[in-house]
């Protein structure tokens, strides 16, 4: 059975590669740098050298006179082609404190009513440091309104 033509991709290999040659060269004309010598051995183990790892070998590999200068244009080609991850910022804090409206309307409700099991859950929940979820902060407000608001306390 015939498979369709643009079923299988196949990956275009330089005939020639340009990365390695510059390496062996590099490792043959200082096989004491052993900076490329780690350059050499894990592009050998991994199949290619990340941006920042081509740009230092550019950096070296530019330094020795006997490596030809369209090899370097083509490293240089290959550096400008990879594409430059960049790290996020951090996420910046705000500076003032948030002001904390649950804990004084507790406080509050529990001056009249110190017995009220469910706003001293919110009590206990508010010293432990964990934020009211929203049906909790609607459940206070609606308590706040009834015992506190309404009865002109």
């Amino acid at each position: 059975m015939k498979g369709f033509p643009g079923k299988r991709k196949e990956v275009n290999e330089p005939a020639i590669d340009v990365i390695l040659k510059i390496l062996t060269m590099a490792n043959n004309l200082r096989p004491k740098a052993a900076f490329i010598s780690s350059l050499l051995q894990q592009y050998r183990e991994r199949g290619g050298l990340s941006k920042k790892q081509l740009e230092g070998l550019y950096s070296k590999a530019s330094k020795i006179e006997e490596i030809p200068v369209a090899l370097l244009a083509t490293l240089q080609a290959i550096i400008l082609k990879k594409q430059t991850r960049h790290k996020s910022d951090l996420p910046v804090k705000p500076t003032e404190p948030e002001v904390d409206v649950e804990l004084p309307m507790i406080e509050k409700i529990l001056e009249k009513y110190p017995e009220h099991k469910q706003v001293l859950f919110f009590k206990n929940k508010k010293f432990a440091r964990q934020p009211l979820s929203a049906t909790e902060k609607e459940t206070l407000n609606r308590f706040y309104k009834m015992l506190i608001v309404q009865k002109g306390y």
